[in-house]
């Protein structure tokens, strides 16, 4: 794991185009990442965040200040952001932009709908509500919070996220047997072979 904060210094310039990402632009599965990649996608995904919602005037029932607390924004983001970055990249078709800014209308309202759901605001927040369904535990009632000052949760935010992912693959790694490559399952109490 990196023991090193996150920081947001050293942002990349995205005036300056898209020319600035070291390999090609892919799809982020955010469910698979290694707690590096985890961290380094965060940072970079909540930079251009920051970038769009300055440069379009965003409001925050489009993009509230905590997006990253909620799965909803942070895939549509994500792919938006995948979007203009296959959009913008030099060797792309000239009128890719305008496609880009016709779908960026329709996540435009898909964003107001998963704000409108979520319940983030731009001074408060609450975790998404979950419908039970027939025969699952209800969830617990989820209060709202604060936001007092985003940049630092964020930076809580991708160090807790990396963290876990992190405990998640040393679990992992410390399940596979050393001398036949098998992993072994130890929630029982037992070893599966």
């Amino acid at each position: 794991m990196n023991d090193h904060t996150p920081s947001f210094d050293d942002e990349p310039d995205y005036d300056a185009g898209p020319d600035l990402v070291a390999e090609p632009p892919h799809p982020i599965n955010w469910n698979l990442l290694t707690a590096h990649d985890l961290e380094q996608e965060l940072l970079e995904l909540n930079r251009w965040v920051d970038w769009l919602r300055h440069t379009y005037g965003l409001p925050a029932s489009v993009i509230p200040p905590y997006w990253h607390r909620h799965p909803e924004l942070l895939w549509e983001l994500s792919a938006l952001h995948l979007h203009w970055l296959c959009a913008y990249d030099p060797d792309q078709n000239g009128s890719a932009p305008l496609g880009w800014h016709r779908d960026f209308a329709d996540a435009r309202q898909r964003l107001r709908d998963w704000v409108t759901a979520s319940g983030t605001r731009l001074d408060r927040d609450r975790p998404t509500r979950q419908t039970t369904w027939p025969g699952e535990q209800p969830a617990d009632h989820m209060d709202e919070t604060p936001i007092t000052n985003r940049d630092e949760d964020i930076v809580q935010f991708v160090l807790d996220q990396v963290h876990q992912r992190q405990d998640a693959e040393d679990a992992f790694y410390a399940s596979i047997d050393e001398h036949t490559g098998e992993i072994h399952d130890h929630r029982d109490g037992h070893e599966d072979g």
